[in-house]
Formats: C-alpha cells, structure tokens, sequence
C-alpha cells in the first residue's frame, strides 16, 4: 500500500470525513488530489508515514515537494494536523516549514503530542542495516523508517509530549542506548551511542519555537467515522526499492521512455531524486489495494503521461505455473509470477489540461473503462497534469 496518506475532514458532521489513500507501491498522486479536496475542507490531517514520502504539489503558490506537511497547507482556511501516526523527523519538518512560509504561505499547523519523533539514530541504523544486507537491500530511502517503527512497537520510541520532562526523558534514553548500543558494536560495529548527546538533541528539538508552538493536539479518529474513501491509482505504475513487480517494463529503453513522460518532471523519487522502477497499469494489484482499502471512490492519476504511446499494454492477470490468477497472491508465489497483457490502443495527442472528461479522445475514455470493469469499481476522477486546475 501507498507510504503515507490523509484524511481531509468538511464540517463537523461525520458522514463529511474522506480518507485519501493509496491503492498500489506509492507515487500516486495522493498529494494533488488531497490539495485538490483539501479546497473544500476545513480540516487536514497527515495520519501517517514519514518523511521518506514526497508529495509534488503544483499550484498558483508554486511547485513544492512536500515530505511531512499535510497535503492542505497551501490554504488559508484549512487547520492542517500531524497526527500521531507521523513519523517526525523534526529537522526535516522545520526545514520544510520554513520553506513554506519562504513562499508566502502561513499555514495553520498542528502536531499532535503523542507524534513519535523519528531520532538521529534511527537513519544511521537504517543505513548501516542496508550495507549489511549488501546485495540483498531492500532499496531503502536510508530516512529511518523501519527503525522508527521497530522502536514504536516495541515502546522505546519517544513522543513529543515526552521531551518536556527531563528526567524520564533521560531514563528512557539511558534505556535506549543500552539496547541499541548492542546492535551497534555487536552486529554493525559502528560508533555507540550517549545518553548526554541524544539529550542534547532533544533538548534543541524541544526547545525550538516551530516545535513548541504547535505540539498542542491529538489527531485521533475512531474508523466509523469515515465514510468516503478515495483510493487513488496512477494510470500505469511505479516503485522505488526493492521486491516483486510484475508488471515492471524490463526493456530499459521503453522503462526510460515512460520514466521521463511521467509525472510532472519524470518519475524520479521527491525525497530521493532516484529513479523509480515503472512498468504498465497492473489491474491485479490495484484490484487487490481498492479491496484492502474499502474504496468508496477511485480516482486516476497521470494519464495523460501516457499520451506518447501508440499502444498501450495493461496487466489482466498473472501466469504462475501454467496458470492465469488474477487475485494477488502471496509473496513466494508473486515472484515466480509473469504479467498477462492485453494491449489497448493509444490516443497518442496531448490531452494535459482538458478538464471535462467527455472531451477526452475515445481511446483515452476507453482505456479508462476499461480498467475500471478489471478492478471492479468505478473512476469517479481522471487527472490528466500535475497543476491543481
């Protein structure tokens, strides 16, 4: 599933809360059209992820990659939230406030409390996990993320509500050093960590004015409360890092051809500037992402990045052991999986900027309808440019 998501809340009344969450590897477009419904909101809540996601924002304000800013900061009328879900790098976060407001933005801006800080500690075992692993990496952004959620879950984290008591801040750090320090001589064979050093660090991050003046809410939501869920796909599909993509084009050549039409400035990672893997729209995976998700709306992305093409491939199923399976199976089977294809044809003229969808060559609509009968739900949304409008 997509690496970070929002909630986008009109009112007070419950039926107006939207979900907007990703159906396949991330890189969907969940920031444009969270911005976009972000419009009518009051409220916009970043429930998730870290700052190893990017969110390219294109609007009358500017071109902005966000990584840890709710995907609604570029409105006036909207309490943009960090909820608890976050993970905070709060070096990153200040940057990119400040960036902000360097555009002329005051966005209204909350953190929650219980937000769990993402430490210095955290990225360098993530990067030291990663040489270790050699040439069986994961492809990880090296951001800290899934050392972050270890310590989360196994309740050495710290939140920011935690950095105004010194003394148990203290206790728990001494407690964390003694864990991690064993990993770090024992199995990495890096430089320890010290209790007085993170306590600095925590100390500057509590001290910071950004910081204090906006650690003031919680975000939490109970499930029933949403009751519009917007799941946005991309017209074919991308990732970054390792694992099994089956529908990934192999030809460099033609994978570098839909790299550069894609996205607004070529599908290159916002945090990372790396290039992702591309490959053609998998009608299994997305089917598999809507269901897990509880759709009650699809919207597509970027289809207008595939305008280039004369014929378009889309994955229907996939072939295992003879066989043709079309729901999405479990990861030892996954990767001995080859991509079905069925080729549909091309518009091949530029379509960026038609708004109406009726206005669309026939081909364009087709191929619309075409996935939407696949994965079983309806595309209640086409984008077709990276800009707002």
């Amino acid at each position: 599933m997509a690496a970070s998501a929002a909630f986008a809340l009109k009112g007070v009344e419950p039926s107006m809360v939207r979900a907007i969450v990703g159906a396949n590897w991330g890189d969907e477009g969940k920031g444009k059209i969270t911005d976009m419904f972000a419009a009518k909101s009051d409220i916009v809540i970043r429930f998730q992820g870290g700052a190893n996601a990017g969110h390219t924002i294109i609007n009358e304000h500017g071109r902005f990659a966000f990584h840890l800013m709710p995907s609604g900061v570029c409105y006036d009328h909207t309490t943009c939230i960090i909820g608890n879900g976050v993970a905070l790098d709060i070096n990153k976060f200040i940057t990119e406030l400040e960036d902000v407001k360097a555009a002329g933005l005051n966005p209204h801006l909350l953190v929650s409390e219980r937000c769990q800080i993402l430490m210095p500690y955290h990225i360098l075992l993530d990067t030291y996990e990663e040489e270790r692993l050699g040439k069986n990496a994961f492809g990880s952004t090296k951001s800290g993320i899934a050392p972050f959620f270890s310590d989360k879950f196994s309740k050495i984290g710290i939140q920011v509500n935690e950095l105004f008591d010194e003394e148990a801040l203290r206790a728990k750090l001494e407690n964390i050093c003694t864990l991690k320090n064993l990993v770090l001589e024992h199995v990495y064979h890096k430089p320890l960590l010290h209790v007085d050093d993170l306590l600095a660090t925590c100390m500057e991050y509590r001290d910071s004015s950004t910081l204090a003046g906006y650690g003031a809410v919680g975000a939490g939501l109970p499930p029933h409360k949403i009751e519009d869920i917007v799941v946005v796909t991309k017209a074919y599909s991308s990732a970054v890092g390792a694992g099994e993509f089956v529908s990934e084009i192999l030809d460099e050549d033609k994978a570098q051809e839909l790299r550069v039409h894609g996205g607004d400035k070529g599908e290159f990672g916002a945090t990372t500037g790396r290039p992702r893997r591309v490959g053609w729209f998998d009608c299994v995976a997305t089917r598999y992402g809507v269901e897990c998700q509880g759709a009650t709306q699809v919207v597509m992305t970027a289809l207008d990045c595939l305008s280039y093409l004369e014929e378009i491939p889309v994955c229907v199923g996939y072939e295992v052991d003879g066989k043709v399976i079309k729901d999405f199976p479990v990861t030892h089977i996954l990767k001995d999986c080859k991509p079905v294809l069925k080729t549909l044809k091309g518009w091949h003229c530029n379509i960026r900027g038609i708004q109406n969808f009726e206005d669309l060559p026939q081909e364009a609509k087709d191929y619309v309808a075409f996935i939407e009968q696949e994965i079983g739900h309806k595309i209640t949304m086409v984008s077709n440019g990276p800009e707002r409008e």
